[in-house]
Order: structure tokens, then sequence, then C-alpha cells
């Protein structure tokens, strides 16, 4: 496409996206042949439940072995979320079980049905998860109107009790936490920025955006790294040594989108004794949205959840490839086995593929 005269380029990375072969989604593409060690040999992508009126299907994407489930968010505050003020997001979950079952009916349309959780008012606006972490799904929420946000344990079974570990820093409430992992040394680590105030769930926030450090063990909450416009996904390599951290400026909330704002992935060396984020540099930027939620599989390649689907690149920062949607997804969850479970609002993707995820971190 390079120097041909009729071409018509991108004005906008929210609204068009890169696909020279007009190809349908959803479908792999490959820009590096490393992408293809990711895909495997008999690589699949098919969409296996979906409600085009509810976005049920946002963030915090937990994958539960022991019962082959995937729990995940419904949008907080943004399009068909049916949250705000005065009504929480949901959490809710598929079986993969029933995904198998439906793929080798080899049906042509797959919807398998998606269960919600009641939960009690401690877990308002539901934005990041990871786990299983002491059995239980491990949650970082918005809070909603003078609800705080909060670190939360839920157990994945019924009746899903909950329980808050962190709900302020000495005495003031977070801005709105928006996702979380665990560190191989078993602390947790967490963004907070100010979405919720944007998207008018939220007071004004009381902090600058920042990663905090929480020790389990003895309560301790630190600041580990600050001077973001609006720090969002986290994640670590396998050995915890660097931190990738989603900045996503270019999202305004329901002040618009800017793209010339920031829509970078950073990566940190991690302080290997006070966890300190050192040595701040660009990983990413992304061509299409933002980078929302970030993981990484047991090879180092790092996936985030963008305007047009999942992006992945190799641990050098080259994109290798997509999975296109065509369509938002801000997260997914990679299996241990093979499975790339993607969100994308108001439907849900899963690949099979070769790369798996790293294990989950729990004491």
């Amino acid at each position: 496409m390079i120097g041909d005269s009729n071409i018509t380029f991108r004005e906008s990375s929210f609204s068009t996206f890169f696909n020279p072969t007009s190809t349908a989604p959803p479908f792999f593409q490959i820009f590096d042949s490393a992408f293809l060690t990711i895909l495997g040999p008999n690589p699949s992508i098919r969409e296996v439940a979906s409600n085009s009126t509810f976005a049920f299907a946002h963030e915090a994407p937990v994958y539960v072995s022991d019962t082959n489930e995937v729990f995940f968010a419904s949008n907080d505050g943004g399009p068909l979320g049916m949250s705000d003020l005065n009504h929480s997001n949901v959490i809710g979950k598929i079986s993969l079980t029933d995904v198998d079952t439906a793929l080798a009916a080899n049906d042509s349309v797959i919807n398998v049905p998606v269960m919600f959780l009641d939960l009690p008012k401690t877990i308002q606006m539901t934005n990041g998860g990871t786990g299983p972490y002491k059995s239980s799904l491990l949650l970082v929420t918005f809070g909603r109107g003078s609800l705080p946000p909060s670190i939360a344990l839920v157990n994945p079974k019924a009746p899903n009790n909950v329980t808050v570990l962190l709900d302020n820093f000495f005495g003031r409430q977070f801005n709105s936490l928006n996702d979380i992992k665990v560190h191989p040394s078993g602390k947790l680590f967490f963004t907070d920025s100010e979405y919720g105030f944007l998207n008018h769930f939220r007071p004004n926030p009381l902090f600058p955006n920042h990663v905090y450090r929480l020790d389990p063990e003895t309560g301790s909450v630190r600041v580990v790294a600050t001077n973001f416009d609006k720090c969002n996904g986290i994640a670590f390599t396998a050995d915890g040594n660097i931190a990738y951290i989603s900045e996503t400026g270019a999202l305004g909330g329901l002040l618009g989108n800017d793209q010339t704002e920031p829509a970078t992935i950073y990566a940190f060396d991690v302080d290997p004794r006070t966890h300190m984020f050192k040595n701040r540099r660009v990983f990413a930027y992304v061509d299409a949205g933002i980078p929302d939620g970030i993981q990484v599989d047991i090879q180092g390649n790092v996936y985030s959840g963008c305007g047009d689907g999942v992006q992945v690149w190799n641990d050098e920062g080259t994109l290798i490839g997509k999975f296109f949607l065509g369509t938002t997804s801000a997260n997914m969850v990679l299996t241990t086995d093979g499975r790339l479970v993607i969100m994308a609002e108001t439907k849900i993707f899963v690949a099979e593929i070769a790369a798996k995820g790293i294990p989950p971190i729990s004491p």
C-alpha cells in the first residue's frame, strides 16, 4: 500500500481500523512469523456468547480451572452497561465446558448461557480482576457515589461471600481502582485512575493517578509508580522482573476521546527489594483505540485489549499479530491449556491456540 496514490488514509484510531484485506472478522492478523507459534498448527476463533442490548462482557476476566469457568464484569458506566450513579454493574460467568460442547456440535451459531452472581453492596462497579487467589476471585472496584473503591475477594462458588481487603489510603478513598495483578512475591499491585469520575458516578478525584502495592500480610500500602495521565491495565512477566502498565489518556470517558493523548504500554523494571517501578520506557503504542487490560503468556508475549480486538507483541515490543474482532476488547484471559477468552462488551470470543497463560499465583 506504500506509494499507492489511490489509498485512503485513516483519520481516527477509534473509528477506523487497519484491515487492508477487508477480511470479515473475527480473524488472525499476522505481522510476524512469531505469531504463528502463538497460534499453533490448528488455531480457531469463535463467538461463543452474545447479547446485543447489554455490554455484559467488559473487564475483570478470571479463569477458574476447578470448575472450568470464566468470570467477568459488565461495563461500568459506559454504553449498554446498564450501570450508573444509582446502579452497579454485575459479575457474570460462562462455562467453558458448555463452550466445548457447543464447539463439538459444530453449531453455526453458539450462544452459551451467562449466569450472574448476586453480590452485596461492598462490590460496586467491578473493573479489574485476577486469580484465583486464595481460591477466590481477586477483584478491584471503581466504587459508586459515596461507596468506596475496594480490593475484595469473592468466592467463585455460592453463596459468593465477599471479603474486602482494602478500601482506603490512610482514610481517603481511592479515585477508581482499575486493575490488579499478583506479583510472584505474593504482593498485590493495582492501578487507580479517575474513570469513575469521568463517567459521572464517582466524586472528584482525591489523588494523582498512581500504581500501588498492597502487602496482604502486613496491610502496608505504598505508591510504586506515578506521573500517569490515566494508568489502566497491569501485568508482570512470569519472573516478576518486568511490569507493564497501559496508559490510556486518549480515552476520556464522557469527555470524549483525544488520539493525541497517550495510548501506550510502558515497561518498568521491578526493584527486587522495594518493588518500586524503575526505568520507565515505551513498550508499545497501539494503532487502534487504547490498550486496556494486559496479559502475559508463559513465553513473555504481551496481549492487550484494544479498539480492534486483542493485539500481541513479543517481549521486545514488536507487534506480531492481532486477534482482529473489528470491535473493542477491554480485556481477555489466557487459560493454562491453550485458550484465549476475549471480552468484547456485547460478545465473548474463544480462540483455541498454542500459547498458554501464566499459572495463577496464590499463597
